[in-house]
């Protein structure tokens, strides 16, 4: 596979920074965050008090301020609304106007002979000059830092659709929360218990004690899945998941992008119906495997 490199416009940047920054992230985010040190970069939810995902950020500790690196259309109503609950504490949130996202989506031979180390863990952080360089998955990082030095990453490397990197994203089963989907998944729904992204034994964050409920009674009536179709087009977030029965709707997309044949999606599907025909936008859905066991409870 020849490496490639797809600039990230549907990613954007929060920076949090200030004495307080912290332990603020840390009552905030449903991730622990009390040990994190810059050599990793997981992901978080920041939900709302009935336990809905508000924005899913992966979580960057650098020298002297945080980034959270989410969607791009989100960013700003985040900021705003995440700076509502600082209070008094010494902490500044804005929007990271400078900050740039970009996906490299290469194998291990190229990696090592470049600087990235193949042994990288997920949501591990190599560090290049200003740049924060984090694996996603076996074969896609994301490189993080300001917008000169993202452009400037490995010139010679050839540069691709940001939809290379999607694709990539939806076949490690990473869901993402943009502005069509704030507020309408509970954090396990969109797999974030699989994910690393929810510590059970933290203190307490927004939407904590449904979240622990969730877990404790036995799950969700629906999870996060990867299908295929032959869709004409990449569908929208929050598009009908239908069974072919009766066109009842039984779930939503999350995420979508074309892939060699057709397109490739992730969506919120009920357990009961998933193990029927589904369809979308009048094609049918072929449900595909993904790298984590999803329970079925």
């Amino acid at each position: 596979m020849t490496p490639r490199y797809c600039p990230s416009p549907s990613l954007g940047c929060i920076e949090v920074r200030g004495a307080d920054a912290a332990s603020f992230l840390q009552g905030q985010l449903s991730r622990a965050l009390d040990a994190l040190d810059g050599a990793l970069a997981p992901l978080a939810g920041w939900h709302d008090p009935r336990g809905r995902v508000r924005a899913l950020v992966r979580v960057f500790k650098r020298a002297d301020r945080w980034w959270l690196v989410t969607q791009s259309d989100v960013v700003a109503a985040t900021a705003k609304r995440l700076a509502m609950f600082v209070l008094r504490a010494a902490v500044k949130i804005e929007p990271a106007g400078g900050v740039r996202v970009a996906a490299l989506v290469a194998e291990d031979a190229w990696l090592d002979a470049h600087g990235l180390p193949s042994s990288t863990r997920a949501n591990g952080v190599v560090a290049r000059g200003e740049l924060a360089c984090v694996r996603l998955g076996a074969r896609l990082w994301h490189v993080v830092g300001p917008r000169a030095a993202v452009d400037g990453f490995a010139p010679g490397l050839p540069r691709a659709s940001e939809d290379v990197a999607l694709l990539e994203e939806i076949r490690l089963g990473l869901p993402a929360v943009g502005a069509p989907l704030v507020e309408l998944f509970v954090a396990q729904m969109l797999n974030l218990d699989l994910l690393d992204a929810v510590s059970f034994d933290k203190g307490c964050y927004p939407g904590q004690e449904v979240i622990a409920r969730v877990r404790h009674l036995g799950g969700v009536k629906r999870r996060l899945r990867r299908y295929a179709s032959d869709v004409a087009a990449p569908p929208a977030p929050r598009s009908a998941v239908v069974a072919s029965a009766d066109g009842t709707s039984v779930g939503e997309v999350v995420r979508a992008a074309r892939a060699e044949a057709g397109v490739e999606l992730l969506a919120v599907v009920e357990h009961m119906a998933a193990a029927g025909a589904l369809a979308i936008g009048g094609a049918p859905l072929r449900e595909l495997p993904l790298p984590y066991a999803v329970p079925t409870t």
